[in-house]
């Protein structure tokens, strides 16, 4: 082990050192309480043997910070004490102490406490370790429950829970966001055609084309079978029609063959555009409707395409070359 041992008293300090150092552990020195707690704080150490009694900082205090720290591991602290000191050994206790040692220093006494002190340590490490793997697999169980398998894209939960931060944020902060409700195009005829397997090998394909056409703070989800819903944070409408018509472009360049498609024979989507801002009298469901709407009105145009709500020309100009060709799509 490494033990680190807080002597003010030169001889003292030598002899404590020789001891340990004879029992094989590596022993670092402090001539203080205060050249203690420093090396305390930089370097780990499996167990302190501190003298009771010094100037400065003394040993209950060095104690009291050594308990109070908040490493990971715990470090088994020793009092060293003088025969008439014993009666103040459960003030020692009362710091945080593990143990006592009396001097003059009994070889035999300190093999024992160092015994103790390795068990204990080793124990706590475990305990730490084992505390760590629990957490980790908590924290993977939670990412799994919000997580689609397929697409391994967020799910409804997640989606649900971002959308409470969202409403908060925007009646806090006034913020606007757009939404993009997105429908893989005749996806029911590729499945009829080629099967559910190579559907699902669609719909993670389509997953990923979305996720590597997103942006910095863009989020995704599956939103129910063949549809995806993407959010915007601080995206106004116009701004929220190009990226749609860029995931709609990241889609169909993959080029996945779709016999069903009668427009151009490859898998295609289709994407309807909603903006929200906090001050707008609005509830999040009916802005996910409008999308939804959107959606469906660019399914009526003949899919592969942009549309948005509310229907009124884009604010501004237009980040996109005219909204007829969004609109329009490829064919």
């Amino acid at each position: 082990m490494r033990i680190l041992v807080a002597e003010d008293d030169k001889t003292s300090r030598l002899i404590i050192e020789a001891a340990v150092t004879s029992l094989g552990h590596e022993c670092i020195v402090a001539t203080s309480g205060e050249e203690a707690w420093r090396l305390f704080e930089t370097i780990d150490v499996e167990v302190i043997i501190s003298d009771r009694m010094m100037p400065g900082m003394d040993g209950l205090e060095l104690c009291r910070r050594v308990r109070a720290s908040n490493k990971d591991t715990y470090t088994y602290f020793i009092f060293l004490t003088i025969l008439d000191e014993r009666p103040d050994v459960v003030s020692g206790m009362e710091a945080g102490a593990d143990d006592y040692l009396v001097k003059p220093l009994d070889a035999v006494e300190l093999k024992l406490r160092m015994l103790v002190a390795s068990r204990v340590t080793a124990l706590h490490r475990r305990l730490f370790r084992q505390s760590e793997e629990l957490a980790q697999l908590n924290r993977q169980l939670f990412d799994q429950s919000r997580t689609d398998s397929l697409t391994r894209l967020g799910n409804r939960l997640k989606l649900s829970e971002d959308l409470d931060t969202i409403g908060a944020q925007a009646d806090r902060y006034d913020r606007s966001y757009c939404a993009i409700m997105c429908d893989v195009d005749y996806f029911k005829a590729y499945n009829d055609d080629e099967g559910h397997p190579a559907g699902d090998k669609v719909l993670q394909l389509v997953a990923r084309a979305l996720v590597s056409a997103s942006r910095v703070g863009d989020q995704i989800y599956r939103y129910g079978g063949e549809e995806f819903l993407i959010l915007l944070p601080e995206q106004d409408l116009t701004a929220g029609v190009a990226a749609a018509d860029r995931f709609r472009q990241a889609v169909e360049v993959m080029a996945i063959p779709h016999d069903g498609n009668p427009r151009n024979g490859v898998v295609t989507i289709s994407a309807g555009v909603a903006p929200f801002q906090g001050a707008e009298p609005k509830s999040i469901q009916a802005w996910l409707n409008e999308a939804d709407a959107a959606l469906y009105r660019a399914k009526q145009k003949g899919r592969n395409c942009v549309a948005h709500e509310p229907q009124s020309p884009l604010p501004g100009p237009s980040l996109v070359p005219s909204l007829e060709k969004v609109e329009s799509g490829s064919d």
